[in-house]
């Protein structure tokens, strides 16, 4: 027998107790009508939806959850009013909404907001714009296209402002002054993606940076490397973060490429420079070098050397995929001087580690005559036996020290060089920054002033190449600097001079 309750007819009783026998999850969801904002009206919405999320087709036996059994004008309305870091984090919930958060016209929106075209743009005026912008014109641009290019807007929007800032050049390099500054400033850091033969991919931050008067070092000591005989590619990116507020997994970046190494020039140009009891290191190109444990192959730690010459437009203003083209700076053409382009040139040269500088010295008025002019190679000598003057002594053994997660060392007789040569205009001609090592010379050159061991580094690349003959004075247990000579290639000196030598 049923009792009615006071003030309750018996259909509502039957309501009541028809609703509390169908499932939850029979009930049909009911949405309160919301007035869509006049700036966006429905049918525009609904326009600028993906196909593929208005009719989305589900199997059998799938539900939905909440946030996709709304309708896509609701969702859109919610993600209008979103800022620019709610609405990139929001992308990471699910597929529907990574592909509603692209929508062209909602970045274009916040994009104009920031970064008006014209001065005049308010941001309170910023819904009359919007109402006014055609939608065709914003959909006609590829998915994406106005997120893109508000990341990379942030990323390098003070871009005017740092090369401002890297006008002041250093007497004594010849290269920006305040390059480690702005690079700090800015927050520029460097990423390495290792990818194997199997396609698998990962990518490592920098774990530790050293900068000298004119490179940068960077060391990768943290990671899951993959083995090295089963490397496919490597690639060097300059990433400048997006100050957004969302998580640091997850935080945008712009990346520009600035080195990349296939399979075929990691096992072509790969050499052994150097190793200790522990590992030994592979130089794969200028500047990158790989620590190997012995009787393995596994890889314990990555080191790279930047040179400043550039440094912050090939780390920031490339892309992902193309790195940025230095621009040529040739000098005014001289047709006066019959030896232009074989004098007047300076040095800066620096050996170094990741502790300590190990030789600085700067050559200026280096020349070469006409006579000397060997196996398409102008010579420079800017240190000579003969001459005692500019030998130097190394304030330093010739080292590199290491690191990894959990164990590091000192590689005897390696160390990192960096070379700026610039032209009779002070214009950086040649620059290099890579690791090297010392070796013991084959035949020792009889000297009445230096009597000790005579060892040699050498580097050489298409442009050009270095010899430095080094001697250790038993007496003292120092190194001496007695030889150094810098070959340049004439095809260089000629495309940069228009001569013919």
């Amino acid at each position: 027998m049923t009792t009615k309750s006071p003030g309750t007819s018996p259909q509502r009783c039957l309501a009541t107790n028809n609703e509390k026998r169908v499932p939850l999850t029979q009930k049909k969801a009911t949405v309160p009508s919301c007035p869509v904002p006049s700036r966006v009206p429905t049918k525009r919405l609904t326009s600028l939806l993906p196909r593929s999320t208005r009719h989305a087709a589900r199997p059998a036996g799938c539900t939905q959850n909440h946030i996709e059994q709304l309708p896509p004008e609701i969702l859109m309305k919610i993600l209008w009013n979103l800022d620019a870091s709610s609405l990139y984090c929001i992308g990471y919930v699910n597929k529907l909404l990574y592909k509603l958060a692209k929508n062209n016209a909602m970045w274009r929106k916040i994009y104009s907001a920031k970064y008006g075209e014209s001065k005049k743009l308010k941001a309170k005026h910023m819904d009359e714009v919007v109402e006014k912008l055609s939608v065709m014109k914003v959909q006609e641009r590829p998915g994406g296209y106005w997120r893109r290019l508000y990341f990379r807007t942030v990323a390098g929007y003070n871009h005017t402002k740092w090369l401002k800032e890297l006008r002041t050049i250093n007497p004594f390099t010849g290269l920006p002054s305040h390059t480690e500054r702005v690079l700090r400033e800015q927050r520029v850091a460097w990423e390495i993606t290792v990818c194997d033969r199997s396609v698998c991919e990962g990518t490592f931050e920098q774990s530790h940076t050293y900068y000298s008067d004119s490179s940068v070092t960077l060391c990768w000591t943290n990671g899951s490397w993959p083995a090295f005989h089963q490397l496919s590619t490597i690639q060097l990116h300059g990433v400048k973060r997006v100050p957004l507020k969302c998580p640091s997994a997850i935080k945008p970046g712009w990346r520009s490429l600035m080195a990349q190494l296939d399979i075929d020039t990691i096992s072509k140009s790969s050499q052994v420079i150097g190793g200790d009891r522990l590992v030994k290191l592979v130089l794969l190109s200028p500047g990158i070098v790989i620590g190997i444990w012995r009787g393995q192959s596994s890889i314990a730690f990555v080191m790279a050397t930047f040179h400043y010459h550039r440094l912050l437009e090939r780390s920031l203003l490339g892309s992902s995929v193309c790195p940025y083209t230095i621009p040529e700076n040739r000098p005014l053409f001289d047709d006066v001087d019959p030896n232009y382009g074989l004098h007047g040139y300076t040095l800066h040269i620096t050996l170094h580690n990741t502790v300590t500088e190990i030789m600085s010295g700067h050559f200026p008025q280096l020349f070469c005559r006409k006579g000397q002019i060997n196996e398409g190679f102008i010579q420079l000598n800017a240190i000579i036996r003969s001459n005692q003057s500019r030998q130097t002594p190394l304030s330093a053994r010739v080292s590199l020290p290491w690191r990894s997660d959990a164990l590091e060392g000192t590689v005897k007789n390696c160390c990192m060089m960096s070379l700026t040569l610039l032209d009779e205009s002070q214009i950086p001609f040649w620059c290099v920054s890579t690791p090297v090592s010392m070796v013991l010379a084959n035949e020792e050159p009889f000297s009445y002033d230096y009597q000790g061991q005579h060892f040699l580094i050498k580097y050489k690349d298409a442009e050009g190449k270095v010899q430095m003959d080094v001697v250790l004075l038993e007496e003292q247990r120092q190194f001496f600097l007695i030889n150094l000579v810098v070959y340049i290639s004439t095809v260089k000196v000629n495309q940069h001079f228009g001569r013919a030598y």
